[in-house]
């Protein structure tokens, strides 16, 4: 089985998400692809990409595809050391979880199950250049 997770990259929680999830010892293998980019629209012509922006998604080599609450267990079930949690967070009483259970397994403890997806903004530096910022980064 492999799995390919959808993120948004340019969310920082996500980015920092998929950095770890990167890093960690797999008992699946996975493919972090950014949501929305030529490759995931390549790859999954059938999935919304303004939908795959605003959650993660998780799609299986068999086509399966978890959203919400699942796709975060699977990105957790994929990994040996996190399995047993994701086990436990599948139970639909702890499916509300498993967001901030996956943020606080990546060392991410600011973040919240409920922070809402950033508009992305690109606002003109004062330098040689222009640089792409989110609204809570502009004074």
């Amino acid at each position: 089985m492999r799995l390919t997770v959808l993120y948004d990259d340019a969310c920082p929680l996500c980015r920092a998400f998929s950095s770890w999830l990167g890093r960690q010892p797999l008992l699946v293998d996975l493919d972090l692809v950014p949501a929305g980019s030529t490759a995931a629209r390549r790859r999954f012509p059938s999935l919304d990409p303004e939908r795959t922006l605003e959650e993660v998604t998780v799609v299986s080599d068999a086509g399966a595809v978890w959203t919400e609450g699942h796709a975060w267990v699977m990105c957790l079930w994929a990994t040996a050391p996190h399995r047993a949690l994701a086990e436990s967070l599948a139970r639909p009483s702890r499916l509300p979880l498993a967001k901030g259970a996956a943020y606080l397994a990546a060392g991410l403890r600011g973040a919240t199950s409920s922070l809402p997806r950033r508009p992305r903004t690109y606002e003109p530096c004062t330098d040689a250049c222009c640089t792409p910022t989110t609204p809570e980064a502009t004074p």
